[in-house]
């Protein structure tokens, strides 16, 4: 019996299978220097994690928007030069309005609407200051 072409096809199969078992190596090969510029990709992305959140503390806190009417900034700015708290009547002499109690009683509401918003603090009934 003749063995030649048996050991014929196993020299292809042999040849056929390094060269797959080489390019699945290349392949291996490159998939791990991907993984590991994808881990490295990944530590760093932790890191800036780990930095924006221990400075974030340190960050102002951005002013709330306020509502679109005149009158807000200006109450700030009369809280910014007041030595203490304010009650209505006194923000609204400061804002020049007349001490009519249509006028207090409007700039009470904004006062509140302040107040809802975390700009100002009501420290007791009527009496309202900027938040520390």
């Amino acid at each position: 019996m003749n063995i030649q072409p048996l050991l014929d096809a196993l020299e292809l199969q042999e040849q056929a299978a390094r060269v797959l078992a080489g390019d699945l190596r290349e392949q291996i090969d490159g998939l791990q220097n991907r993984l590991r510029e994808a881990e490295t990709h990944l530590e760093h992305l932790a890191i800036t994690r780990t930095t924006v959140t221990s400075l974030a503390d340190r960050l102002p806190a951005a002013p709330p928007d306020l509502p679109e009417h005149p009158d807000y900034p200006r109450i700030l700015d009369a809280f910014n030069h007041a030595t203490g708290p304010q009650r209505a009547r006194d923000v609204c002499q400061a804002l020049g309005h007349e001490l009519l109690p249509k006028n207090v009683e409007g700039t009470r509401s904004k006062l509140k609407r302040l107040v809802k918003l975390d700009i100002l603090t009501e420290v007791d009934t009527g009496i309202f200051a900027r938040r520390p």
